[in-house]
């Protein structure tokens, strides 16, 4: 290891992106991602994320740990299980993972990810 990366630093833009159409629900959110750090092999994933207002389709590959900093979701599983996430709530989306991802107060995470299958 030759340094600790700080996760939460935002003050660059960030790299803004808008969900491909055949995901979206509703609404048209943009999105912004902040990767602060990438292992070498490209497995493993941190930073920070955040969304404007908008519902779309989610089907995770990888596994994920989420830290809500600020704003409202509701992620739905197809089941149709409904969890809704505020700020301070912090948990795990596993690989095979599938739903909908809705923001309803623009939302910002602290995100990590494994990505086993690249």
């Amino acid at each position: 290891m030759t340094e600790i990366i700080k996760i939460g630093q935002t003050e660059s833009p960030g790299e803004a992106y808008y969900l491909p159409a055949e995901k979206l629900i509703s609404g048209n959110p943009e999105q912004n991602a902040w990767t602060q750090y990438t292992d070498p092999g490209e497995k493993y994933f941190a930073g920070i994320w955040c969304s404007d207002i908008g519902k779309w389709k989610i089907s995770y590959t990888e596994e994920e740990y989420c830290e809500i900093l600020e704003g409202k979701s509701v992620i739905t599983d197809s089941a149709g299980n409904a969890v809704t996430v505020t700020a301070g709530y912090r948990f795990v989306i596993p690989a095979g993972f599938e739903g909908t991802w809705e923001v309803v107060d623009r939302c910002k995470k602290i995100f990590v990810i494994y990505e086993s299958g690249v």
